[in-house]
């Protein structure tokens, strides 16, 4: 089955499709109750138990109770050293739910090399990798490593389970035939390249080379398949957000640049084989989203560069247009349930994010609402997701500002509807991450 792709879109154009057709949802009435934001303002919330689900098929949903929770890898911390490491706020059918948390570190998650475990512990993806109905994440460590020969495989993997991501992680296991060189296998891109229904994962291999694992993976780590290294146009893939069928044709495909940083970047096409072919190509970017903005039927483009953000739409169509914005992170979703996407542009000025509306004609040329998160003038504004985590088919936008010495807010502004919208502009929940014990 090559539904996978179309699936994944829906993650990115928008929350309007992300929990229709879902299974599962075993919360039902055990879901924990959510406080009111101004009883969580600038503090962490009473711990409450993770509910309980039985599997779904609901996008980072670990715990499989039909309800998206949230990955936060950074997080307040006062002390020096080592990494404070994964915290993740478990949703209901009401919204994220902060009481409802996990702190993954090393030293209680990590699995041990040569008798050690990392120091780093950061999360790089999601998916459900070995198809049980729960929400699988990849996590970057820092395995020992003398510069000699070819170094370990840097990344584990933390299985989702009725009661979330807990237990011990396990290394992932990449064949010596799917490696070239002695570079780290790196940089994990989780989606259905090959159309047939099961999650795999690319990883940067060598020079400009992928490595192809075919899921579902074991328990142990080992994925079904892998074959020789794939000839791609660069060695920096784009990470962070699932792969996407960009082209509608069942198949995941995924954005490979020449180089790190600022540089020239190719759509690479999935197929019955794999990620094997070159698509069109975009200009230079740092940061990649792709949602349905509206000027096209396809699936659009927007590309931040140094120099501004690049619009191409209907992909791999010829229409484009820019938007003046420099220095930007960028983000997609459906924040008002009208089938079209929001562009959300983050780094746009001091304390401030910035969405741009889809309509009929494209998106908007200048930003429709303004976010101003609390404390926002003072510190460091990060987007950390546009995704629908109340269940009414519209996204929300999660954004954490940090300042000082190990403080900061984590803060849902709720996607609406109707001439108000896109976004509200006060958060439904705010909490810090700072009682990530």
């Amino acid at each position: 089955m090559k539904g996978s792709g179309r699936r994944l879109l829906a993650v990115v154009v928008g929350g309007v499709l992300v929990l229709a057709g879902c299974g599962g949802g075993g919360g039902g009435d055990k879901s924990p109750s959510r406080p009111a934001a101004a009883d969580l303002a600038g503090k962490s919330a009473p711990h409450q138990p993770v509910p309980r689900g039985k599997g779904s098929k609901v996008d980072d949903d670990f715990n499989g109770d039909g309800a998206r929770d949230l990955v936060l890898d950074a997080l307040a911390h006062r002390g020096h050293g080592d990494d404070p490491g994964i915290g993740v706020v478990y949703g209901s059918r009401r919204g994220l739910v902060p009481g409802a948390r996990q702190l993954l570190t090393a030293r209680a998650n990590g699995a041990r090399t040569k008798g050690r475990l990392p120091a780093a512990f950061e999360s790089e993806a999601s998916c459900d990798l070995n198809e049980d109905g729960f929400t699988d994440l990849v996590v970057s460590t820092d395995p020992p490593y003398d510069g000699q020969g070819r170094p370990p495989v840097p990344l584990q993997l933390l299985f989702g389970s009725p009661a979330g991501l807990t237990g011990k992680a396990v290394k992932l296991q990449v064949p010596a035939r799917a490696r070239l060189g002695n570079d780290w296998a790196d940089q994990p891109v989780c989606g259905d390249f090959d159309g047939d229904g099961a999650h795999d994962l690319v990883l940067h291999a060598s020079g400009s080379h992928l490595t192809y694992l075919r899921g579902p993976f074991t328990r142990k780590g080992a994925p079904r398949a892998a074959g020789k290294p794939i000839t791609a146009p660069g060695n920096d893939l784009a990470t962070g957000a699932p792969a996407v069928d960009v082209n509608d044709d069942g198949y995941d495909d995924l954005v490979v640049r020449e180089e790190a940083r600022a540089s020239k970047g190719s759509l690479v096409l999935g197929g019955p084989k794999g990620p094997t072919r070159t698509g069109v190509l975009f200009p230079a970017s740092t940061d990649v989203a792709f949602g349905a903005f509206g000027r096209a039927k396809g699936t659009d483009a927007a590309l931040a560069a140094p120099g501004g953000i690049a619009l191409r739409y209907d992909v791999p169509g010829t229409a484009r247009a820019e938007i003046d914005v420099r220095n930007a992170t960028v983000s997609a979703g459906d924040l008002d349930g009208d089938g079209r996407s929001e562009l959300v542009v983050g780094g746009s000025g001091p304390g401030e994010v910035w969405v741009y509306r889809g309509r009929a004609s494209g998106l908007a040329a200048n930003a429709t609402a303004t976010i101003v998160p609390t404390r926002g003038r003072d510190g460091a504004v990060q987007v950390l997701k546009v995704a629908d985590f109340d269940g009414d088919r519209r996204a929300d936008l999660v954004v954490r500002t940090a300042w000082g010495q190990g403080r900061d807010r984590v803060e849902v502004y709720p996607g609406r509807a109707g001439a108000d919208g896109p976004v509200s502009r006060k958060p439904e929940v705010t909490f810090s991450t700072a009682g990530f014990r």
